[in-house]
């Protein structure tokens, strides 16, 4: 592509099969760092079989705090492949009994992901990602994607720019987000307690910020009725390589942090969704993508 217009950044980088370009330092074709059965998503996601997850490597937002930075990086290592080539990868993934194909962050290759496809039916397909999105990219997905897994990251502008350099996150992921809704609908959940279809919004806390939680709780029960979306509040915040300026993010989310979240979340009425136990906060809870998976590329 000579000039990328598939994310919120619109850099107008010139990408090619073979020369990486853009902020989000990637080729035109996806590059794949890992496919695994992974175990940790939301239950409704993950079940007793796992869902079959596809990471992709680099990103156009890069957090300061990002958990998977090993492949949103610079050098990100990985396979680059077609379409085709990502639609193997899909059926191998299906063939080790997976609930579901797990898309993680790919909405910098959204074009050639949605020509991967095409045609598919075999299991649900969950759209796993920042929420940082253009409406025009999210709309080639339409009919191919039956559950969006977004971030709404920040509900203060000021602390997007500071972790994530994007004042305008707040604004692109509600526009986003309530896209997705459009697209899906309300969610369906199956009588095996998996989800068939909706959208869930992954909200993860950070040291320090309570207000910003607070806001993003508030917004999410003031834009949907009660069975339209799930929540899911997260305190799996763990410190890696901090930069400098952000000395508060050395430290993990306190107790009564997650606590007053918690509470004020079932005060607005969210009930819908899923809180984390303290144990999650631990590097373990990171995947190791040194070996590129349990599923062959």
């Amino acid at each position: 592509m000579e000039k990328c217009g598939l994310c919120p950044r619109g850099c107008g980088a010139r990408r090619t099969p073979d020369t990486a370009g853009g902020l989000c330092r990637s080729k035109s074709l996806p590059t794949v760092a890992m496919a695994s059965v992974h175990m940790w998503e939301e239950p409704c996601i993950s079940g007793t079989k796992g869902s079959g997850t596809v990471f992709f490597a680099g990103c156009p937002l890069g957090c300061v705090y990002c958990q998977n930075r090993d492949i949103s990086r610079d050098g990100a290592a990985g396979r680059t492949v077609g379409p085709s080539e990502l639609t193997a990868i899909y059926h191998r993934l299906a063939d080790r009994g997976v609930h579901n194909i797990n898309l993680v962050t790919g909405a910098h290759f959204a074009d050639s992901i949605a020509l991967s496809l095409e045609g598919w039916r075999r299991l649900p397909v969950v759209w796993n990602s920042s929420g940082y999105e253009k409406l025009e990219t999210l709309k080639m997905l339409e009919g191919k994607v039956q559950i969006y897994l977004p971030d709404m990251k920040y509900s203060d502008s000021a602390l997007a720019a500071k972790y994530s350099r994007a004042a305008d996150y707040p604004d692109i992921a509600r526009a986003a987000i309530k896209e997705m809704v459009r697209q899906v609908g309300p969610f369906e959940m199956g009588e095996d307690g998996l989800l068939r279809s909706g959208v869930v919004i992954r909200h993860l806390m950070l040291p320090g910020s309570l207000k910003n939680t607070l806001g993003v709780i508030d917004w999410v029960a003031g834009a949907f009725k009660k069975g339209t979306v799930l929540f899911s509040l997260m305190g799996q915040y763990t410190p890696f390589d901090v930069p400098e300026g952000c000395p508060e993010l050395k430290r993990r989310v306190y107790s009564r942090e997650y606590q007053r979240a918690e509470e004020y979340m079932l005060k607005r009425g969210i009930e819908d969704g899923y809180v984390q136990l303290r144990d999650s906060a631990q590097r373990d809870y990171t995947p190791d993508f040194s070996g590129g998976g349990d599923v062959k590329l």
